[in-house]
């Protein structure tokens, strides 16, 4: 999709996972998320990090000057934990603020820096383009994550769709999930090349990218192993 469709992608993702930041209490937010470990207080810190970290990706495509998403491996996760201590009001000021920096960025990036180079956490070199299906990615999944009515089957085709592609992608370079075969509304997806499935999983689109996700297995039939492998 070109830059204008991909934030415009983000942006209704960010506004599905504010939707349902909204309907939660300020005591709510102490309760569990769908991550093991991270209450929902961890995982808006996280959301609200990760905006401020794509905006340092930006900055460098903007400005040719190198600026990591995070000044060490540490740092990501002391962020989170560090604010997760912080008030319910503090948090969702850090998920206002650092939305708004962020969609800020993307409108006054010069059309030439779409193209500009940078690296993601992971060690992946891409386009600063690229930070668009990165955020559409956190605040779509994350949205379901808070374990408070967000679904799956809410997403666009086009998430879905790319989640999937992205998972089977890190399957297969990790060589893991060989012997998985998906079945998302009728589509044959199998991990491996030219391996026998061992494990089967059917469903719509939704259930099986919910399931490959990790985030659990809903209205599927599964013959095989009931866990997938991890992809992130």
């Amino acid at each position: 999709m070109p830059p204008a469709e991909q934030i415009l992608t983000a942006r209704r993702g960010t506004a599905y996972f504010a939707q349902r930041l909204g309907e939660l209490s300020d005591g709510e937010l102490d309760g569990a998320t769908l991550l093991d470990g991270w209450s929902r207080r961890h995982l808006l810190a996280h959301v609200g990090y990760n905006a401020a970290a794509l905006c340092r990706l930006l900055d460098w495509a903007a400005t040719g000057v190198e600026t990591a998403m995070y000044e060490s491996p540490t740092q990501r996760n002391r962020e989170i934990e560090e604010g997760a201590t912080l008030s319910a009001a503090a948090l969702r000021n850090l998920f206002d603020h650092t939305v708004a920096r962020l969609d800020e960025k993307w409108r006054h990036l010069p059309e030439a820096a779409w193209s500009a180079i940078v690296r993601t956490a992971q060690g992946r070199d891409v386009p600063a383009l690229e930070t668009a299906w990165m955020r559409s990615r956190e605040v779509w999944i994350h949205a379901v994550d808070l374990d408070n009515g967000g679904r799956f089957g809410d997403f666009p085709d086009e998430v879905l769709n790319s989640v999937l592609v992205d998972i089977v992608g890190m399957w297969r370079k990790k060589g893991i999930g060989e012997e998985i075969m998906l079945r998302a509304d009728g589509e044959a997806i199998t991990v491996g090349e030219g391996s026998h499935a061992t494990t089967t999983v059917s469903g719509s689109r939704a259930a099986v990218v919910r399931w490959a996700a990790g985030r659990g297995a809903v209205n599927l039939s599964i013959e095989g192993d009931p866990l997938p492998p991890k992809w992130l």
